[in-house]
């Protein structure tokens, strides 16, 4: 059994746990650990992958530019909202970029600093307090290995080990996300918003990636594949060809709604992006809270005496931001206030047919 100690081990390495590596001071002994592999195969986040306004505003403040390889086609600018129980579609304009997930998460890892020892394509096991520290138990190729560390962050999603380790009984609302991938047969590339309350508190979405289609959804985690097969059915009469998936993938999402379903972490235990429960309610976009706490976690780390409450306070902008998204969930997900809405056609596009579609249909 190896053992090492550090003064910092970040388990995961999405955008939060990245964007953290890269920012800490190099006088700190760092390792971070992940499932992804530094190669092809190994773990990759069930996504979509269309990166939001917010999260490219996040972006801005670091003057941080994609590289060109890490988007894909179509770039799409406007999202076809379809509310299935009030039979009422409408489409918004909105500048999401359609990406590679996984070359985005490949390429932030890339900008980690060499002082930062990276191990990937390992399983975090557990996680245990001790006097002094942490030990983080994790496992590659079967071998056991144990670090100790005086801070540990969870920066592992919704279904963080972390979290589940230190703070069993602290719960925050998740759902089950699943999505499949088909070889797109639509006649033109789409981005759709679902909304169908009879099967899913949250909702579902599909959208064309090269030459692939991508449909999926957030749904109970008890019937969330019964869900699923329903609200494909259910979208069939509006144009979706959802036969012969090639793939499908799962993963939990966490669904906050206030801010007693944040995680910051106390003597010496750190949450940033998902694990914290930083994501929006209503679009379920966590990128951006992900690069800005994991931002403020670096300056209290590599600053603070008291790192946990600096913490603390320096993330009040971002529960304030989350507080005006809890404000606007209900408009999102109540029936009869998204009717009215959508209804009311405020911020809607009027969509031009060209003639050859009208005379197709």
């Amino acid at each position: 059994m190896e053992q090492k100690e550090y003064d910092i081990a970040i388990i995961g390495l999405g955008p939060a746990g990245a964007v953290l590596a890269k920012h800490l001071d190099k006088r700190l002994k760092v390792v971070a650990i992940d499932k992804k592999s530094s190669g092809d195969g190994g773990f990759t986040k069930p996504c979509g992958g269309m990166l939001a306004p917010d999260a490219q505003e996040s972006f801005s403040r670091f003057n941080m530019t994609l590289p060109k390889d890490l988007l894909v086609d179509p770039q799409i600018f406007s999202v076809k909202t379809i509310d299935l129980e009030n039979n009422l579609t409408r489409h918004y304009q909105r500048h999401y970029i359609n990406m590679d997930r996984d070359k985005f998460d490949r390429w932030l890892i890339s900008m980690i600093p060499p002082n930062i020892e990276v191990r990937q394509n390992v399983t975090c096991t557990s996680v245990a307090r001790l006097d002094n520290g942490f030990a983080i138990t994790y496992l590659q190729d079967g071998r056991k290995t144990v670090l100790t560390a005086k801070y540990v962050v969870g920066a592992d999603g919704a279904n963080s080990i972390v979290r589940r380790c230190l703070y069993p009984d602290f719960k925050i609302n998740t759902f089950l996300a699943i999505q499949q991938w088909f070889q797109d047969e639509h006649p033109s590339p789409f981005y759709s918003c679902i909304f169908a309350p009879e099967i899913t508190n949250s909702y579902g979405w599909g959208l064309t990636k090269d030459d692939c289609f991508i449909f999926g959804g957030a749904f109970d985690l008890k019937t969330g594949k019964r869900d699923f097969e329903a609200l494909k059915q259910k979208l069939k009469p509006h144009g979706f060809l959802l036969d012969h998936p090639v793939k499908t993938e799962a993963c939990l999402v966490l669904c906050p709604f206030g801010p007693r379903n944040h995680c910051y972490g106390t003597h010496g235990a750190f949450f940033i992006g998902e694990a914290a429960g930083f994501i929006s309610p209503s679009s379920l976009e966590g990128i951006s809270y992900a690069i800005d706490s994991a931002y403020l976690l670096s300056q209290c780390l590599n600053t603070h005496s008291d790192p946990n409450m600096a913490y603390r306070y320096k993330t009040r902008k971002i529960r304030l931001k989350l507080f005006f998204k809890y404000a606007k969930h209900p408009f999102m997900y109540h029936p009869f206030l998204r009717k009215l809405v959508m209804k009311s056609g405020v911020s809607s596009i009027n969509m031009v047919v060209a003639e050859d579609e009208n005379a197709a249909t």
